[in-house]
């Protein structure tokens, strides 16, 4: 058997072990408003409930001011889910989260053609 990836939940040649949507419990809907862009920020605060493997991830990541996006990138699970188990973590305390902020254009476009330039580069 192939060594993991990223620990027990992926493996080289299965793929992921365990469905997503087991990861949040079978919730599909979170308790915080957060979409892709949201910030998310840790507190510093240790949560008072048993979280698991995922909320622990997902809490390393946000050292800093992250996106909703980047972290469901990290952790390679469905936004949705991600969105459920960050909403958790502002629950409990151990996470803040907040609307982007943006400038008096919220599209630059040549913003927005340098991020299309650069994806199609990649393909």
């Amino acid at each position: 058997m192939p060594a993991p990836q990223d620990g027990p939940w992926l493996d080289d040649a299965a793929g992921r072990l365990i469905r997503p949507y087991t990861v949040s419990g079978g919730r599909t809907r979170p308790t915080a408003a957060l979409d892709l862009l949201s910030l998310v920020m840790a507190t510093g605060s240790v949560p008072q409930t048993h979280l698991g493997p995922e909320h622990a991830l997902a809490l390393g990541l946000c050292d800093g001011p992250t996106s909703v996006a980047e972290i469901s990138a990290h952790l390679r699970l469905p936004a949705v889910v991600t969105k459920v188990l960050l909403s958790d973590l502002v629950d409990c305390g151990a996470v803040t989260a907040r609307a982007p902020r943006f400038q008096e254009s919220p599209t630059d476009r040549s913003l927005l053609e340098a991020v299309l330039d650069g994806l199609r580069r990649r393909l």
